[in-house]
């Protein structure tokens, strides 16, 4: 079901016993086994560690080179494998590793071959727990580590632990992204030996802390060197129920990286990031402001002024888009008319009355439309120009119902016959009656003036 890779660091943090803690721990479902492979090219530990020499190291890793060569790995692969598990069930299996350092050379060309035997082991039911060691994830056994569902690194929680991982967590890291399935494979075991919590721990290296293994040498010093693992205060220790739970979190890892990493899965979901504020004005989802619509932005759900519910287009819009329609510009004026029948005489000009008809500031509009017929009435006959040449006399009938309100005369005040000041003297309605004659001069007196002028004088003092 998973290849998992464990590699260690530098300093010895414990990673074939983990490994090996893992083997004993690893829940088995029915039909179901689990296989330890020592891949460390620094040589194997198991055989003269837990095992205390009980085999002899006649089988292991370095057969597996020969076999490869001659084109029979898959099958000297089984003749290769030792049985640990405590009834002699053949459900936890070990593949012993090499005994001298010198023989990794052989297996420059053996590893990749080997990743593709523990992928094939899956379909027999078998789940694969590979030691890489300190030094089996780079260099030849890169491999072993690219292909794995998950890469686990042993790490003690101490000043030493942490820095001689931090370097080693980075290039893995490096690897995976450029030649393996990726990064987010990496996971931490970690030893609690130091003062340093799981949660500094993960943010400080930028891997989870997948399981947490307390620092117990008595009972770790039965997998590292050999005692009764069947014991029943070894199967309840503190190191072994942590081995469990920490080997329930990477078969979850490694199935969630098999669904993602499967032919024709769909790409994991990325939730948006949550919203932050917006400047003002600025646009969010839709096209609008949020809070409103900004200047020369449509209100969403409603339709902009100027176009259809349906996705038509009308009249260009408005900087203002969503306000009521204006209306459209008034027509320049036509020209001067008569007033119509039945209405008031035009005011006089000069009197606070536009001969337009429009309102002064502030008041209403005049009754009349200057700028044409009102709505709902029949446009009226148009009216005689009253500059044209009419009749002659008043009597006349046929005159316009209607004078000219430029040539109405104002009536003189009572006992007054001159007009008003200020008001203009009209036209005459008719021709002008003949005047009489002036009187002649008065006759000369007295031979040095005029008769008429001296009785004009005696008139003139009478009157006075």
């Amino acid at each position: 079901m998973a290849v998992i890779a464990v590699a260690g660091t530098p300093g010895a943090p414990g990673a074939t016993t983990s490994a090996l803690a893992l083997l004993l721990a690893w829940p088995l479902p029915e039909g179901r086994r689990v296989l330890l492979a020592e891949c460390d090219p620094d040589g194997g530990a198991v055989l003269a560690g837990a095992l205390e020499g009980r085999v002899e190291a006649v089988y292991g890793l370095r057969n597996l080179a020969v076999a490869d060569r001659r084109g029979r790995l898959a099958e000297e692969l089984w003749e290769q494998l030792v049985d640990l598990s405590p009834g002699g069930a053949a459900d936890r299996l070990l593949l012993p590793g090499l005994t001298d350092p010198a023989q990794a050379v052989g297996l420059a060309y053996t590893w990749e071959p080997l990743a593709e035997a523990f992928q094939a082991l899956e379909q027999h039911g078998y789940d694969v727990v590979v030691d890489l060691g300190r030094s089996g994830a780079h260099g030849a056994g890169a491999p072993l580590a690219r292909r794995a569902d998950a890469v686990l690194l042993t790490v003690r929680s101490t000043l030493r632990g942490l820095s001689a991982a931090r370097p080693r967590l980075a290039a893995l890291r490096d690897d995976l992204d450029a030649a393996g399935t990726g990064a987010d494979a990496l996971g931490l075991l970690l030893v609690e030996e130091g003062p340093y919590p799981a949660a500094d721990v993960s943010r400080e290296l930028g891997a989870p802390v997948l399981g947490l293994l307390p620092y117990a040498p008595r009972t770790a010093r039965v997998l590292s060197d050999g005692g009764e693992t069947t014991d029943r205060r070894f199967v309840r220790s503190e190191l072994m129920r942590a081995a469990r739970s920490a080997a329930d979190e990477v078969r979850l890892l490694a199935a969630r990286r098999r669904v993602r990493l499967a032919p024709g899965a769909a790409a994991p979901r990325q939730d948006p990031p949550p919203p932050g504020p917006l400047p003002y004005g600025a646009a969010g989802e839709g096209g609008a402001a949020r809070g409103g619509a900004p200047y020369g932005g449509a209100v969403q759900g409603a339709v902009p002024y100027g176009s259809a519910p349906g996705g038509g287009t009308g009249a260009a819009t408005g900087p203002l888009t969503g306000l009521a329609p204006q209306p459209p510009a008034p027509a320049p004026f036509p020209p001067h008319a008569a007033p119509q029948p039945g209405s008031s005489p035009a005011p006089f000009p000069g009197q606070g009355t536009d001969p337009y008809g429009t309102a002064p500031y502030g008041g209403a509009p005049s009754a009349a439309a200057p700028y044409g017929p009102a709505a709902g009435h029949a446009p009226s006959a148009a009216a005689p120009n009253p500059f044209a040449a009419g009749p002659a006399h008043p009597a006349d009938r046929s005159a316009p119902a209607h004078p000219d309100p430029f040539a109405t005369s104002v009536p003189p005040r009572p006992g007054d016959g001159v007009p008003a000041p200020g008001v203009p003297y009209g036209p005459l309605p008719g021709p002008v009656a003949p005047q009489p004659a002036p009187p002649a001069p008065f006759p000369p007196q007295g031979g040095t003036a005029p008769r008429g002028t001296a009785d004009q004088g005696e008139e003139v003092l009478r009157a006075r």
